[in-house]
C-alpha cells in the first residue's frame, strides 16, 4: 500500500489473468459475431453468457452503480457507457465499442476494443489503427521505474500527432479486488511528471480517441458518454500489470 495505491502481489496478480483471459475469451467471441443486422443486446447477451459459463466468474459491470447490462457497447459517436439494446442494430460502416469487465475470486479485469462494422471509411479505419497503437504506446511506457505521466504522454502524442484528440474528462484506473482504484490513468500529460510505476502496480490503460474535438456529454440514459460535436470516437483497453520485466498485459487470452 502506498498512499491510496495497492500493489498486488504475484498470486494477486494470477488471480487477475485468470479474469482477463475470460475478458479476452468474450472481446475474441464479440469480434465473430459483430456485421450488420446484429443488436448491441444480443452481444450483451453472448458475453453474460461466456462469462457466467467459467464458474465463479460473473460481469463486473451488471449492477455497477446501477448500470444494467454485462457490457459497454458504444456506437459511432458514443465514446464510453453505451447501454446495450434491442432496438440499436448494427449497420454497415459504424464502430462499435465493447467494454468487458470480469470478476473472479475476488479481482477484477477489464478490457475494450472497437470494431469496425463490415467495411468501414478511410478515416474510420485510421481512428481504430491510431486508437489501437496509442494503447500500445502507452503499454509500452508502461515500465517499472518510469512515471505515471510517460505512459498518459505516450499515448497523447501518437494520437494527437495522427491529427485526432483525446477526451480529457475520462481516465484510465487502478484496478484489483475493486473495478476502479488508485491512481487515475490520464491519456494526457507530461513525461516524467505522477507517480513512479513499481512492480505490482496494476492499471487500465484506455485511451478514448475522438476524430473531431475532445469534448464529450453525457446523455439523458445518466451513462452513455458521446462527442459533442458528434464525430467518431474510438476506444481500446487493456489490464497491465507492472512487473520487474516489463508491462506485463492480463488481459489477453495467451
Amino acid at each position: 500500500m502506498r498512499g491510496m495505491v495497492t500493489l498486488k502481489s504475484e498470486a494477486e496478480i494470477e488471480r487477475m489473468r485468470a479474469s482477463g483471459r475470460i475478458v479476452a475469451e468474450v472481446l475474441a467471441a464479440i469480434e465473430t459475431q459483430i456485421g450488420p443486422g446484429v443488436t448491441t443486446l444480443e452481444l450483451d447477451r453472448l458475453a453474460e453468457s461466456i462469462i457466467r459459463g467459467h464458474e465463479g466468474a460473473r460481469p463486473a459491470f451488471k449492477g455497477y452503480g446501477g448500470f444494467p447490462a454485462s457490457i459497454c457497447a458504444s456506437v459511432n459517436d458514443e465514446v464510453v457507457h453505451g447501454i446495450p439494446s434491442k432496438s440499436r442494430r448494427l449497420e454497415q460502416g459504424d464502430i462499435v465499442g465493447i467494454d468487458v469487465g470480469v470478476l473472479l475470486d475476488g479481482y477484477h479485469a477489464d478490457a475494450a476494443r472497437t470494431f469496425g462494422v463490415g467495411q468501414v471509411a478511410e478515416e474510420t479505419g485510421k481512428l481504430l489503427a491510431v486508437t489501437r497503437s496509442a494503447l500500445e504506446a502507452g503499454i509500452d511506457a508502461a515500465q517499472p521505474g518510469a512515471r505515471l505521466g510517460d505512459v498518459s504522454a505516450a499515448i497523447q502524442n501518437l494520437a494527437e500527432s495522427a491529427g485526432f484528440s483525446i477526451v480529457r474528462d475520462l481516465v484510465g484506473h487502478g484496478i484489483g479486488q475493486h473495478l476502479h482504484e488508485d491512481p487515475q490513468v490520464p491519456n494526457f500529460g507530461v513525461e516524467g511528471r505522477g507517480l513512479e510505476l513499481e512492480p505490482g502496480l496494476v492499471i487500465a490503460i484506455e485511451p478514448m480517441v475522438n476524430v473531431g474535438g475532445a469534448e464529450v456529454r453525457t446523455l439523458q440514459d445518466a451513462w452513455t458518454i458521446v462527442t459533442i460535436d458528434g464525430s467518431l470516437s474510438a476506444h481500446f483497453e487493456h489490464t497491465v500489470a507492472i512487473t520487474e520485466g516489463g508491462p506485463d498485459i492480463l488481459t489477453r487470452v495467451a
